[in-house]
């Protein structure tokens, strides 16, 4: 496993780490059992960085992450999030006494008496703009509550202004090959900050890895039917934005990165992992066999300049026009 640094601060995390989204729920059916053996064996093969909410499963997604990690909080790093279970829009769901209750719940599911890295979960700009939230996670941050701090972004323009926050250490963002404009501004802003970045949903929900045909469907508690044209929350959290059978019919435009790499998943990874200012990957899982196959991303043949190219001026061309929602 390669390890790299979480901006300028003085964690060192794989640099294939997971998401928890898919093990907490509102990705179709889930079992305990599965989840937490495959947990282990991410942690096994040298994992040490996971990232969850306390809104996946309604919490049940730190629970988990308490009991795979336990006894390893010292090597184990967890970022979680918070606002979303309540009105994000609301000013008081950031105030001191919301985030503090918010914060402590998160450390009784963690069963931890710190939280690595604490981020706000996809709040409106004005919030960032207003700044309490930032007064309140410096103060956990001062009594020990949280070592670090971030926000959870859908946008580039929110991005940008949380570089200009000091206290923020990291942005986590939607990246993928349908999704590479964070790539052009906000990632170098982002090494010259030293803040690190986290990409999410680097698959674009399912879509990269090539399996889905126009006819594939979804389970109802499953966000890729209940959120497909964002009906519940930014519709760039599904299928980074895409309609679904457009999304298809451009995945299989990009089949042919999957020569050589073993698969198309691995690539799609593998082209995440090319971009220096990358801190991580965290793709999600629901079982041990996505563990592994997440995995071997990081192993996968690298790019040449000239794959490189041919896969910015296919999303220049073909898919920038087509992503739905603010980015």
């Amino acid at each position: 496993m390669n390890y790299r640094q979480l901006g300028n601060t003085e964690l060192r995390v794989s640099e294939v780490s997971f998401g928890t989204w898919a093990i907490g729920g509102s990705w179709g059916q889930t079992s305990d059992e599965e989840a937490l053996r495959g947990l282990q064996r991410a942690m096994d093969e040298g994992v040490n960085f996971f990232d969850t909410a306390d809104v996946y499963g309604s919490g049940h997604a730190e629970e988990l992450l308490a009991k795979a990690a336990r006894g390893q909080e010292d090597r184990i790093h967890i970022a979680t999030k918070f606002c979303r279970a309540g009105d994000i829009h609301n000013p008081a769901t950031y105030s001191e006494e919301q985030v503090r209750s918010y914060c402590e719940n998160s450390l009784k599911r963690l069963q931890r008496e710190r939280i690595d890295l604490y981020q706000i979960h996809c709040p409106p700009l004005a919030i960032l703009k207003d700044g309490t939230v930032f007064e309140v996670l410096d103060k956990l941050e001062q009594e020990g509550k949280i070592r670090h701090y971030g926000v959870s972004v859908e946008t580039v323009e929110e991005g940008l202004f949380c570089l200009g926050v000091p206290g923020v250490k990291a942005l986590q963002v939607i990246f993928n090959l349908f999704r590479q404009k964070p790539a052009e501004e906000l990632f170098p802003a982002a090494r010259e900050a030293g803040v690190g970045i986290l990409a999410r949903l680097p698959l674009a929900s399912g879509l990269l890895t090539g399996k889905f045909t126009e006819e594939t469907t979804f389970e109802a508690d499953d966000h890729r039917s209940f959120n497909a044209n964002g009906e519940h929350f930014n519709v760039g959290e599904t299928f980074a934005g895409l309609p679904f059978t457009t999304g298809v019919k451009l995945s299989r435009e990009l089949a042919w990165i999957a020569e050589g790499r073993e698969s198309m998943a691995q690539a799609a990874m593998r082209w995440i992992l090319e971009d220096a200012n990358v801190t991580c990957v965290i793709p999600g899982f629901k079982n041990v066999r996505q563990v592994e196959d997440n995995l071997r991303a990081a192993g996968a043949r690298p790019f040449t300049a000239e794959e490189l190219e041919r896969l910015r001026s296919f999303y220049r061309e073909s898919v920038a026009s087509q992503i739905r929602g603010p980015y």
